[in-house]
C-alpha cells in the first residue's frame, strides 16, 4: 500500500459505498469502519503500478447527510452536502496539499457515487465546497482553485443534475498584510467561476462583518468611528481608515465579475459579530450581533446577489447572552424595512428597493444643483412586491416611488432615505447614495 487516509463525517457509509474487490466494511462495537482501497494511478479499481491508497472511513450513526436530505425534501428546502475536503499542507497550513490529487479526486467520485445510492431525494440540491479561500486573485490561491475545479468535474461526471456551493469570503482590513482590493475581489470571483465546468456553481461570498475583516458602511459614514465589535479586531478609526472599501462596493464589483461566466453570485452574510465582553455567547471566539447591525450588513449587499443566506452560524441565532436569542429578536422586528438601493430620478421620483417597504411614508433628505438643502417626507407610491422577480434579481426585493415633486439633485452630493412603513416600523440602518 501507498498511503493510508482517515475520512469521518460521523456516518456510518457501510456496504452501499462498497464497489471494488478490496473494499470492506469492519464493525467495532458500535463503530462502523468502511474500507476503499482506491488506485494509486489510473482509476476504476485496479492500479496499473500495483500501487494503492487506503481510506478508512469511520462512523457510529446513519448518515447524517440521508437524513438532512429526508428533513429537507419533507419541508421543501433545499439542502447542500458538504464535500471532502483535502489534508493541508504542513508548512502554509491555510492551502490544501495537492500531492495525493489523483486519490483525492477518485475519493471524490466515490463520495458522490455513495450519496447518489443513499441520498438520491429531491431535497438534495448539491454539494457544498468545504475549503475556503479568500476573494484574493494572488497565485497562491491557485491551489484553492485546483481543489475546486477537481471537484466539480467530479459532481458534473457523477451527479449532473446537481449544483455545487462555494463560500469565499472578503477581507479588506486595510492593515491586513492579506487584504483584497475591490479590483482583486473582481478577478478573484471570476476565477472561482471558471472552475465550474459544465456545474452550476453559486458563490456566496462572507461579507466579514462577522469576524471583522468587513465594513458594512456607506461612503457618507467613512469618517464615523468603527463600532466596538469592528474595533476589537482592526482597533479604534473610522470605518474609511481601517477599511479599504466598504461591502457594497465589493459586493457591486462582484457583480460584474461573474456576468457572463454562468455562476450565480449568492451573499452569506455573516450572522454574529466580533467576541467581545459586551456581547459573549456560549465562550464562543464569536459573539452575538444586533438587529440594525445586521439590517446595515443586508443594506451594504444592495441588490448584487440574487440571494442571501447566513450559513452554518446557527448557535450566533439561539445562544442567550447580553440580549435574548438573536432568532427571538429576528421575529420581533421582522417587520423592519430595510434599504437595500435607490434610483433619483431627474423627474423628482425617487426609486426605493427593499424589504417591508409598504404602506407607509418616504423621508428624503437631498441638496439640489444650487446648493439648497431639502428634507421632505411623501406618501410611498407605486407599491411592487415583484420587483426583484421582475428584474431576475434577489426575489425578496420590493420597491416603492417617493414623488418629491420637480427638483435636481445636485452631482456628487450624497442624499438620505428612512422609510416608515404601514406597520408603523422604521428602517434602523442609515441609508445614503450619492448622485
Amino acid at each position: 500500500m501507498n498511503r493510508y487516509f482517515t475520512y469521518s463525517d460521523g456516518s456510518a457509509w457501510g456496504s452501499p459505498a462498497l464497489l471494488c474487490a478490496r473494499d470492506k466494511t469492519v464493525t467495532s462495537g458500535s463503530t462502523v469502519y468502511t474500507i476503499l482501497v482506491l488506485p494509486a494511478e489510473g482509476s476504476g479499481c485496479t492500479s496499473p503500478s500495483g500501487k494503492y491508497d487506503v481510506v478508512v472511513i469511520n462512523g457510529t450513526t446513519s448518515s447524517i447527510s440521508v437524513s438532512l436530505g429526508k428533513a429537507a425534501t419533507s419541508l421543501g428546502m433545499k439542502y447542500y452536502a458538504g464535500l471532502p475536503a483535502p489534508v493541508k499542507r504542513t508548512d502554509l497550513t491555510y492551502l490544501p496539499d495537492l500531492s495525493y490529487q489523483a486519490t483525492f479526486s477518485l475519493f471524490t467520485a466515490r463520495f458522490l457515487l455513495y450519496q447518489g445510492k443513499v441520498n438520491n431525494v429531491p431535497g438534495l440540491a448539491g454539494f457544498y465546497h468545504h475549503t475556503e479561500m479568500p476573494l484574493s486573485d494572488g497565485a497562491v490561491w491557485d491551489a484553492v482553485l485546483t481543489v475546486y475545479r477537481i471537484q466539480n468535474s467530479r459532481i458534473a461526471q457523477y451527479q449532473p443534475s446537481r449544483s455545487a456551493l462555494v463560500s469565499p469570503y472578503i477581507d479588506s482590513r486595510a492593515a491586513f498584510s492579506g487584504r483584497v482590493t475591490v479590483d482583486q475581489a473582481r478577478n478573484a470571483v471570476e476565477n472561482i467561476a471558471d472552475t465550474a465546468g459544465n456545474v452550476h456553481l453559486s458563490i456566496a461570498v462572507q461579507d466579514g462583518m462577522g469576524t471583522g475583516k468587513g465594513g458594512s458602511f456607506f461612503g457618507s459614514e467613512s469618517g464615523n468611528s468603527v463600532d466596538q465589535y469592528a474595533a476589537s479586531i482592526v482597533g479604534s478609526g473610522s470605518w474609511g481608515s481601517k477599511y479599504i472599501a466598504p461591502t457594497r462596493d465589493y459586493f457591486a464589483a462582484l457583480a460584474e465579475g461573474v456576468d457572463g461566466t454562468g455562476a450565480e453570485l449568492w451573499a452569506n452574510l455573516e450572522g454574529m459579530a466580533p467576541s467581545t465582553s459586551q456581547n459573549p455567547c456560549d465562550n464562543s471566539l464569536r459573539g452575538q450581533t444586533t438587529k440594525s447591525r445586521m439590517d446595515k450588513q443586508l443594506q451594504q449587499l444592495g441588490n448584487a446577489p440574487v440571494k442571501v443566506i447566513s450559513f452554518m452560524w446557527d448557535p450566533y441565532f439561539t445562544c442567550s447572552g447580553t440580549w435574548a436569542p438573536m432568532l427571538d429578536r429576528l421575529k420581533a422586528s421582522s417587520m423592519t424595512p430595510v434599504i437595500t438601493d435607490s434610483i433619483f430620478y431627474g423627474n423628482g421620483d425617487v426609486l426605493v428597493t427593499g424589504q417591508n417597504l409598504s404602506g407607509g411614508t418616504v423621508q428624503v433628505k437631498w441638496t439640489d444643483t444650487a446648493g439648497r438643502v431639502f428634507d421632505k417626507t411623501v406618501a410611498a407610491s407605486s407599491y411592487n412586491s415583484t420587483y426583484g422577480q421582475q428584474l431576475g434579481i434577489n426575489p425578496r426585493l420590493e420597491s416603492v416611488v417617493a414623488k418629491l415633486g420637480a427638483t435636481s439633485l445636485g452631482s456628487g452630493k450624497n442624499y438620505f432615505i428612512d422609510v416608515t412603513n404601514g406597520s408603523g416600523q422604521k428602517n434602523d440602518a442609515l441609508y445614503s447614495d450619492r448622485g
